[in-house]
């Protein structure tokens, strides 16, 4: 069942420090494992998407970058905190959804677009 919005909703939020991953079951029955580095380079703000496609960036070296904290904003979206400084990144829920439903296709481009940039994922 879903809200009274008909979007998607998280019924669990939960981070795992040790294995640095983030664990979203929504509503919809669907649960998703996102590491904290996908979550990190994936990140909805304006410093990594920037304001259209073309200014979009690849971010490298996020292999070892943790998740210090989560904000509540709103009732549609949480903010992350990493532990490398970035806290502007506002995940909405459905965009939580996206990254989880699409993780394997996004993670490949992800990769590729490091590979043709000469960027790694360490440090």
């Amino acid at each position: 069942m879903t809200n009274s919005l008909n979007k998607i909703w998280p019924r669990e939020l939960v981070y795992n420090r040790a294995e640095r991953v983030l664990h979203i079951h929504f509503d919809d029955g669907t649960s998703f494992y996102l590491p904290a580095e996908y979550l990190r380079t994936q990140s909805p703000s304006a410093e990594v998407q920037g304001h259209s496609e073309a200014q979009r960036k690849t971010v490298g070296g996020k292999r070892n970058v943790a998740i210090t904290g989560t904000e509540p904003v709103g009732n549609y979206a949480v903010r992350l905190l990493f532990d490398d400084g970035h806290s502007t990144g506002i995940f909405s829920w459905s965009y939580l959804h996206e990254l989880g439903r699409d993780r394997e296709k996004r993670w490949n481009t992800y990769l590729q677009e490091l590979a043709a940039k000469s960027l790694g994922r360490d440090p």
